[in-house]
């Protein structure tokens, strides 16, 4: 153990001491959790078995006719498919990209098929068909039935083993087959090289080098069985290469070969009468060696005891859970313990049991007193996603967040934090540096743990990296110019947020110069801005907009990333006073958001971008640009019509089944928005400390903090009849601002609303109490 797991195991194990051992809280928030709401629609989730920020996602992979449409399968499961080709044991939950599968496994029984077959000629390969009605999954467990094998397949975790139980039929003998060819997104050619290994105890290792979403991947593992192998086969598909034998190896058969390399490797072991107890498998996986993935599958699972990982899962997700402990009817608990829960998938852990990983050099290192995580989707989760974790966790996460992207900066050859990582490596992927505002946020919140110096330096370097989308640019003339880099007004507004967010860590720090520079640089998104339209546009190097210019119009070399003009032209986070003061007053500023949720738009004209889901006028709550768009008529004095978008929001593009989700949950950024909004908050810019009142949607949540205390949020009178705040009190004190302080809800006490049936426009609505604005703070 680490000293980084130490200390969180410690934190948990005091979070779990004030909410789980008192009252329960925990158990009744994980059997309120579906983990296969996301897995239908958009939602692109999994419901297979992990613990919190677990590195093993061990869940299954359903068929279909091609992997090259690797979109809607990005994490291996899909709830309409009606086949499983197997469990593999690294899963993203809620990506729009596709990649992971690593270590398919797959009991069979009778006979050994080493292909997947034809999804529509059952039988033609090993994959089986199942059916939802004999399915079951809870956080920490996955339960089917493959048909047809007549095999019953059920899955746990710890941090970084998987375990399966398989029950076979009697009197069939039984076999489980090893497939290191398939992932999801499969191309020819994605598997660099790989090797699978039976050493002389029955312990199977391997490894494979990918390249996909991020290049040169490399990941061991460790299998073992709980009884002994009558026999395996090892295949090269590729090089047409079989061996075959009984362990260890028969010295006098040249076939008989215990390891075999190749880059289409696919291998079975055999069990002989599959019907004298269930078969048990335990697989860990490592960044570093297979060396290390034993040592990982002797710290976690030195046994065979699958209830009693189960279990420690559960306890694991009962202690996380209890974090918020909430009196709602059954489907909304459903609901929000779901966000909740997939809220707390990722960013994944990606360290072995020594504390060694692999950094985005391709080396190893060492974490020493932290946990090292990667698996960081920043563009999407800088939103809410860690506020909430810096609001719910113990702190210690949180720093081991930071010391995470400070160490991938270090390791990293370009010298800048990680844009969007994952298993160490960077992608590339979306825009921004958004690994900045997750640090100050963390920072202004008074979490420690990390070099502050050494992170303000990453901060500025990631923000001066000149060859990096328009930086340069950016710096000259203080817009992205769209002649020379694509996307450049989403660019430019972004750079400008993140600006901002170094500029208050710099000053909060007493480092005056910094701050400066930096609170100019925010204000860089008055250059996007155009008067004479009311949008913000994407500028050339001679000053001039783009023309011609359709306000509607988006897709990739666009002025716009993911989204067009009317989803873009509200992101100035830092300075909402600012953006209605451009717009000629907050009354403008007012009109113009209802055009943007009232509009009358044909969803046929984002066929073209699959990431542009859950459409309210032009506000697109499948995509993140959207999130913070309906907060923003607080901000402009009518709290009111955020109550009231809000209700639409939630009561269209949440529910408590498999398509359940408007769009991609992005590592947890959806259901983050959704927790929070269903507490009554959220956090429009992160680096605030400040969070504006929606309005809540549970009767009464109490959230058991870290630090020991409660906080408490009651709605009298709550129901579909009285949607809107007439009042509210903190700690029995008026509350007449739309805003909360982290420091008032870390205090611990109680919020307190009174809600109505009609829109009340006293509360909330005082211009001189408004939320964070740069320009008016």
């Amino acid at each position: 153990m680490t000293v980084g797991q130490a200390k969180w195991g410690l934190a948990l194990a005091l979070l779990a001491g004030a909410a789980v051992a008192g009252d329960g809280a925990g158990e009744r928030a994980v059997a309120a959790v579906d983990p296969f709401i996301g897995t239908g629609g958009e939602g692109h989730t999994y419901p297979g078995a992990t613990v919190p920020h677990g590195m093993i996602q061990l869940s299954p992979d359903t068929q279909i006719k091609s992997r090259k449409e690797g979109y809607g399968w990005a994490a291996g499961y899909r709830h309409d498919d009606r086949t499983i080709v197997g469990f593999s044991h690294t899963h993203f939950s809620g990506t729009g990209h596709s990649d992971l599968g690593d270590v398919l496994v797959m009991p069979i029984a009778n006979e050994v098929k080493y292909e997947r077959g034809d999804v529509d000629r059952p039988g033609s390969g090993y994959t089986s068909r199942f059916r939802h009605e004999d399915e079951k999954a809870e956080p920490g467990y996955y339960a089917v039935t493959l048909d047809d094998y007549g095999v019953r397949a059920e899955l746990t975790a710890s941090a970084r083993v998987g375990m399966h139980r398989y029950a076979f039929p009697q009197g069939q003998p039984a076999h489980v087959l090893v497939d290191l060819r398939t992932s999801m997104y499969d191309y020819p050619g994605k598997v660099l090289w790989s090797r699978l290994r039976l050493r002389a105890d029955g312990t199977v290792t391997g490894y494979r080098q990918t390249r996909g979403w991020a290049p040169g991947r490399q990941l061991y593992f460790a299998m073992r069985f709980s009884r002994p192998l009558a026999g395996h086969a090892f295949h090269d598909t590729e090089a047409d290469v079989a061996y075959r034998g009984f362990p260890p190896p028969a010295e006098k058969d040249p076939a008989a070969r215990a390891q075999i390399e190749g880059r289409q490797l696919v291998g079975s072991f055999d069990f002989g009468d599959g019907g004298r107890e269930p078969l048990l498998v335990k697989v860990s996986i490592s960044p570093v060696s297979e060396d290390n993935a034993i040592a990982n599958l002797d710290a976690e699972a030195p046994g065979w005891d699958f209830d009693g990982m189960r279990a420690t899962a559960r306890t694991q997700w009962a202690q996380a859970l209890a974090a918020v402990d909430v009196d709602a009817p059954a489907p909304l608990r459903t609901s929000f313990y779901t966000a909740l829960y997939h809220s707390m998938l990722g960013p994944t852990l990606f360290m072995d049991s020594d504390g060694r990983y692999r950094g985005p050099d391709n080396a190893v290192h060492q974490a020493k007193g932290w946990t090292h995580y990667s698996t960081f989707s920043l563009w999407d989760t800088y939103r809410a996603l860690h506020p909430l974790m810096t609001l719910l966790q113990p702190p210690q996460r949180s720093s081991d967040m930071v010391n995470s992207l400070l160490a991938a900066r270090r390791e990293s050859p370009y010298g800048i934090l990680p844009v969007w990582s994952f298993h160490g490596l960077e992608t590339w992927c979306m825009i921004g540096y958004h690994g900045v505002p997750v640090i100050a946020d963390a920072y202004m919140k008074g979490i420690g743990g990390f070099d502050a110096d050494e992170a303000l330096e990453a901060m500025v370097a990631s923000a001066d990296y000149g060859p990096y989308d328009g930086i340069a640019q950016y710096r000259e003339l203080g817009w992205v110019p769209i002649d020379e880099e694509g996307e450049a007004a989403s660019k430019t507004l972004e750079y400008a947020y993140d600006d901002w967010s170094i500029a208050r860590m710099a000053a909060a720090m007493g480092r005056e110069d910094v701050a400066a520079e930096f609170a100019m640089r925010a204000g860089n998104w008055k250059n996007a801005f155009d008067p004479a339209t009311g949008f913000m546009r994407a500028r050339k190097r001679d000053g001039g907009f783009r023309e011609p210019f359709d306000p509607d119009a988006s897709g990739y070399g666009s002025d716009y990333t993911e989204g067009n003009a009317w989803q873009y032209s509200w992101y100035v986070p830092q300075d909402v006073a600012g953006l209605a003061a451009a717009h000629g007053g907050a009354d403008k500023l007012l009109q113009r958001l209802d055009d943007v949720f009232d509009a009358k738009v044909d969803p046929a004209v984002f066929e073209h971008m699959e990431d542009i889901t859950g459409l309210i006028g032009w506000y697109a709550h499948g995509n993140e640009p959207s999130h913070h768009v309906a907060y923003l008529y607080a901000y402009a004095g009518q709290p009111w019509r955020t109550q009231a978008r809000l209700k639409r929001i939630m009561d269209t593009q949440y529910a408590p089944r498999p398509d359940g989700l408007a769009g991609n949950d992005d590592l947890g950024q959806m259901s983050a928005w959704y927790v929070f909004t269903a507490l009554g908050f959220y956090p429009v810019t992160p680096g605030s400390n400040e969070y504006v009142i929606g309005r809540p949607f549970l009767p009464r949540a109490t959230l058991n903090l870290p630090n020991g205390e409660r906080f408490t949020i009651v709605a009298d009178g709550l129901d579909d009849a009285h949607p809107y705040i007439g009042g509210a009190t903190l700690n029995g004190k008026p509350l007449e601002r739309a805003f909360l302080r982290h420091e008032e809800i870390m205090a611990g006490g109680e919020l307190r609303f009174t809600m109505q049936a009609e829109p009340s426009r006293e509360w909330g609505t005082d211009p001189r109490m408004r939320p964070y604005s740069q320009s008016t703070h």
